[in-house]
């Protein structure tokens, strides 16, 4: 497949959203609504308990409260390390002595080229969080148990707090 071009219909702060031609091997052309995204970073923060940080955080795009842990936009030169320490201070209130990255994820590949980068962090202290003004969040504890059965029990929906709950034996040390 080959793109020709690209005409944007949007193109705000955080996402650009335009129509890409594209050629399919068998010759077709398609018109793709695509959405382009700077990627994201998000961090599993497990304190010297074992318990997990998750962030019960208003979404208004879902119009509920979700759990997930903290995360945010890779902003423009950062490398998503820098961008993880920085969205672990800002919305939990902590840095990390201890870095792991897990791996990387495209969430929704179908329509938007978003990469998340997923850490884990231990060897926390506690510092003063700065959300941004339109982020409405409280810090929680679980253990992991208390998270497992979160997850068994559907309230945990947020696509990458799922995966770095379910890789967090396998992947973070």
């Amino acid at each position: 497949m080959s793109s020709k071009q690209r005409t944007t219909i949007y193109q705000g702060n955080l996402v650009d959203l335009g129509i890409e031609e594209i050629t399919l091997a068998n010759g077709e052309i398609l018109g793709l609504e695509i959405i382009r995204h700077p990627g994201g970073a998000a961090i599993l923060a497990i304190n010297e308990m074992g318990h997990i940080c998750l962030l019960r955080q208003y979404r208004h795009a879902v119009a509920q409260w979700i759990w997930e842990i903290p995360a945010g936009v890779i902003e423009k030169k950062e490398e998503p390390i820098s961008a993880a320490k920085r969205e672990l201070r800002e919305e939990a209130g902590l840095v990390a002595n201890e870095w792991q990255s897990l791996l990387s994820i495209l969430p929704t590949p179908g329509f938007c080229d978003e990469r998340l980068y997923l850490y884990s962090a231990r060897q926390l202290s506690e510092v003063n969080s700065a959300p941004n003004i339109d982020e409405q969040i409280e810090v929680h504890w679980k253990t992991k148990d208390e998270v497992l059965q979160m997850l068994a029990d559907n309230h945990l929906q947020d696509a990458k707090t799922i995966i770095a709950i379910l890789s967090m034996d396998h992947l973070a040390p």
